[in-house]
């Protein structure tokens, strides 16, 4: 019979997907993994937009938090990341100028905000960082201000206030911007200077600190130099400061570099 030959050709064009079925738009998926060092601050914003990254390029993220000084530290060590995330652009800046970042890939992705949060079933009714002075108030946690941007930020705050003197024997110093806001959030302490980001969806009170109080929080990234991961890590760092992330970081209380004032 001369139907066999026919056959098995037909099948061998359709194991080899007939070479015409692809979508037109169809990108090859990767199994590229990688990792990203990335400040606390991002720890409720960043899941959304790299589950977004990689349903749209098949490359995997795994992300090390914690704060800016830290992870700039880990770097200078030799610690494994292929992307930088920080909550300032001084520690970016300063590891492209030691050469462990690549130049070209150093810029702004997003603008900060801080807040002061406090649990809704404290008792606690603030309507300005001046009523820090309360009696009420015992417990106020930051993230440590010689290392982290917020904690920096924070401490600016009350000091341009005159408060950060008298305010001091009630200070909690946490780790990074994300367990300030643990503190508050488990009662052991009755409020935390935190990002917007942190607890834009958070029930409970805050209080926005005025922006003339404090020093822009421009976050900036950059591609880890020797990475061999270099182009996907472009690829990341492109869409996290391009257009197609940009409603997200909106939505989590960020200001965008193109709308910032310079």
């Amino acid at each position: 019979m001369r139907v066999l030959p026919a056959l098995l050709v037909a099948l061998a064009l359709v194991a080899c997907g007939g070479g015409e079925r692809a979508a037109p738009d169809a990108s090859p998926r990767s199994e590229t993994t990688l990792l990203v060092s990335a400040a606390a601050n991002l720890a409720d914003v960043l899941p959304p937009l790299l589950d977004a990254f990689q349903e749209r390029t098949g490359i995997r993220v795994q992300v090390n938090y914690g704060n800016t000084a830290q992870l700039a530290a880990q770097i200078e060590r030799g610690a494994p990341a292929d992307l930088f995330l920080a909550a300032d652009r001084q520690h970016v800046e300063t590891l492209a100028a030691k050469g462990l970042v690549l130049p070209d890939t150093v810029r702004v992705y997003a603008r900060g905000k801080l807040v002061l949060w406090w649990r809704a079933d404290s008792g606690l009714a603030l309507s300005s960082l001046e009523d820090l002075r309360s009696g009420l108030v015992r417990r106020i946690a930051i993230a440590n201000p010689d290392q982290a941007p917020y904690g920096a930020a924070a401490r600016q705050a009350l000091q341009r206030l005159g408060l950060w003197e008298a305010l001091q024997p009630r200070i909690v110093i946490a780790e990074n911007i994300q367990q300030a806001f643990q503190y508050a959030r488990s009662g052991n302490a009755d409020v935390a200077f935190t990002a917007l980001s942190l607890v834009v969806n958070e029930p409970g009170q805050r209080l926005e600190v005025a922006r003339e109080l404090y020093d822009p929080i421009d976050q900036a990234l950059a591609v880890v130099k020797g990475t061999p991961r270099e182009a996907a890590a472009r690829r990341l760092a492109d869409y996290l400061a391009g257009p197609e992330a940009a409603a997200l970081w909106q939505r989590y209380g960020y200001e965008l570099p193109a709308l910032v004032s310079r």
